[in-house]
């Protein structure tokens, strides 16, 4: 028993021939009867009386006329829903990222997001890199966005956001000068680290590579109280370019530009490889992958 099997006996029955019923289903007759015969075969019942040039429902047909007419309903039903969550598909959605992504990166996206499918409920889990890796192993979340690169075969990723490492202070500070700096220079003045993290062992990497030794003015685990603390002059320090652009265009901090550093940084967005994304999720992806480049940028003026 299929749902055509089941159209083909509603037609039959309301239009009581077999000949009619094929018109109206653009069938022939033989395929209409061979259904009914099939139908009638797997009911073990007959459905309709056939002779003098008629066709009536049986006492069976007549039981089992109106269950079809519920069955296909309801089965109409089912694709209305399905096909109106492919438009426009609704849910919940879990994305985890650090804070400083979360509060840059993800404001821009998630509002992009939210115009297109506005039934979608979007969460996000601010923690650290490696936990959010644990979190789209562990399935406990839908997607991930972190910094590249990324070496673990069971994920999968997309770049969704560029933009550099760039050395940032108050215009009161000494090196403020317009010219380039050399990062021997940068090294002799107080330089606000963060802590234990991937940008922080590629920043001791990059003055080890010099042999230089940084004064390190402080270290700190938070990007924005790194970011406040240069706006106070406390010192210099390395931020993504994303995270200082509203003060680098009122000129509360300025780029410096640093000779032979040049620091790209890439977000990409992770999944589980053996995930089946639901179409909320697909969705996300879609309009998060439509442009690497950040849209605080872009109003910013500084892309």
């Amino acid at each position: 028993m299929d749902f055509n099997q089941l159209r083909t006996f509603l037609e039959v029955s309301r239009n009581k021939s077999f000949s009619k019923a094929a018109d109206k289903l653009h069938l022939t007759q033989p395929s209409i009867s061979a259904q009914v015969r099939s139908l009638e075969k797997s009911l073990g019942h007959r459905l309709f009386e056939r002779g003098g040039g008629k066709v009536t429902l049986t006492a069976a047909g007549r039981v089992f006329e109106p269950y079809v007419e519920d069955c296909l309903s309801r089965h109409n039903h089912i694709k209305l829903v399905l096909d109106d969550l492919s438009r426009s598909p609704r849910g919940s959605l879990t994305v985890s990222a650090n804070d400083s992504t979360a509060l840059y990166v993800l404001p821009h996206l998630f509002s992009r997001f939210k115009k297109q499918h506005p039934r979608v409920a979007l969460t996000v889990n601010r923690t650290e890199r490696v936990r959010t890796v644990e979190l789209v192993l562990n399935r406990e979340v839908d997607f991930g966005v972190v910094s590249l690169p990324l070496t673990e075969p069971r994920l999968k990723t997309e770049i969704i956001h560029e933009d550099e490492l760039v050395l940032v202070a108050s215009p009161r500070h000494p090196l403020v000068t317009g010219a380039t700096i050399t990062l021997e220079a940068v090294s002799k003045h107080s330089l606000l680290l963060p802590v234990r993290s991937r940008r922080r062992e590629m920043l001791d990497r990059l003055f080890s590579e010099r042999n230089l030794i940084p004064r390190i003015g402080m270290e700190l685990d938070s990007n924005e109280l790194l970011k406040r603390l240069i706006m106070a002059d406390a010192g210099v320090g390395f931020l993504p370019l994303v995270n200082v652009a509203a003060e680098v265009r009122s000129r509360q901090l300025m780029v410096l530009k640093v000779k032979d550093v040049h620091i790209p940084r890439k977000l990409a967005l992770i999944w589980h490889k053996d995930r089946d994304l639901p179409v909320a999720c697909q969705m996300f992806f879609k309009v998060a992958t439509g442009s690497w480049l950040s849209e605080s940028l872009l109003a910013y003026g500084l892309a």
